[in-house]
């Protein structure tokens, strides 16, 4: 671990205790590497914040941060415009993920936040997309996998699920969240509202945690994320349900080190010694940022099949995945060979930032695998 990403992980600490930082120390920071980091992992807003509890103004963070607080609001406010058509056309929903835990951080913009995601009725999509034209948002994604992606310029970004995990993600996973609303709970104040149980937010914030942790990886603000939980609400919840429910998810051991981890990292002024296993898992969260790195998707993918193979399945992905990414091909299977053309050209004409990406991060894999 490097100087910045330990003045990171201090300033943090210091936002999420509501500890003023050591004026000294924050002076002798670099705020140039600091703001950079910061933002690769989405937390500028609550770095921020402690900078100013030290009496420290910097202008990228002040920017960074009021940013933050705009787009909250932005997304608060358009959440509740969606969410009254949703009650007004009789289709149950529930808010997800950054919406939620925001609230639960001490100060507004201390959770940044990049998008909305609302579960809804499964069976209303079509109207949902209706409603989302009207407010004047672009279909980005459609039908393919279990939710479907919504924009609006500038900053606006919607994500409605119908489902949780695709059934790639895990059998446990998509097993588990298969009748979602089995766990839900009736709002009060309006007729279609539903919500979590804290214990059932808490295993599927893990859930989904760890489904990009195994894979391309995730930031240091989802290990905040466990921390601000746990400090807000950990004495209320039922520990045995949430380990029960860990355990049919396959999340048990990832919960229980996360969460030690979370707790070492946050707890205390200055980074406690930790072992060999918790080093490794907090190296893992600095490496990632916000949204994980392709590389790391990469690096599991071929622990277990050859680069060729690798890159086949993408070029000529199977039914399966075909069935979710093209819809034609789901209601009509003869067609999956028109769909393999359909979604080249979808790719090179909407997607060629994600093919160079994919592209550059083979070569970087290759570069790598030569020097061992």
């Amino acid at each position: 671990m490097n100087e910045t990403q330990r003045n990171l992980i201090y300033l943090l600490s210091c936002a999420a205790n509501g500890i003023t930082p050591d004026k000294e120390k924050v002076q002798g920071m670099d705020p140039e590497k600091l703001h950079r980091l910061a933002v690769f992992h989405s937390v500028s807003g609550a770095v921020c914040i402690a900078l100013q509890m030290a009496g420290v103004e910097n202008g990228q963070f002040i920017g960074s941060y009021k940013k933050a607080v705009r787009r909250n609001v932005y997304l608060d406010i358009e959440r509740a415009a969606i969410l009254a058509d949703l009650e007004q056309q009789g289709i149950w929903y529930m808010p997800l993920k950054g919406a939620v835990l925001k609230d639960l951080y001490p100060q507004n913009g201390m959770r940044e936040m990049a998008d909305n995601d609302i579960l809804y009725d499964a069976g209303k999509s079509t109207q949902v997309r209706e409603i989302m034209l009207s407010h004047g948002y672009t279909v980005k994604k459609f039908g393919r996998w279990h939710h479907d992606v919504y924009e609006k310029p500038p900053v606006l970004n919607m994500e409605m699920h119908t489902g949780f995990f695709s059934e790639k993600s895990s059998d446990l996973l998509s097993i588990y969240y298969s009748d979602v609303r089995r766990f839900l709970r009736k709002d009060d104040g309006n007729r279609f509202g539903y919500h979590f149980s804290d214990e059932d937010f808490y295993v599927y914030m893990t859930a989904h945690e760890w489904n990009h942790y195994r894979k391309n990886g995730t930031g240091i603000r989802s290990l905040m994320d466990c921390f601000v939980y746990c400090k807000v609400k950990g004495n209320s919840l039922d520990w045995e349900y949430i380990e029960e429910q860990c355990r049919q998810l396959g999340t048990a051991d990832f919960e229980r080190e996360r969460r030690s981890l979370a707790g070492k990292v946050f707890s205390a002024e200055s980074l406690p010694a930790l072992n060999a296993a918790e080093t490794e898992m907090l190296t893992q969260y600095l490496a990632a940022g916000t949204y994980g790195k392709i590389e790391n998707e990469l690096d599991q993918k071929l622990k277990n099949q050859s680069k060729a193979g690798y890159l086949l399945s993408g070029i000529i992905p199977d039914m399966e995945y075909m069935k979710h990414s093209v819809p034609f091909v789901r209601r009509y299977p003869l067609l999956y060979p028109a769909g393999i053309v359909y979604r080249w050209g979808r790719i090179f004409l909407h997607q060629r930032k994600d093919l160079i990406i994919t592209a550059k991060a083979v070569i970087r894999h290759d570069r790598k695998q030569q020097t061992k």
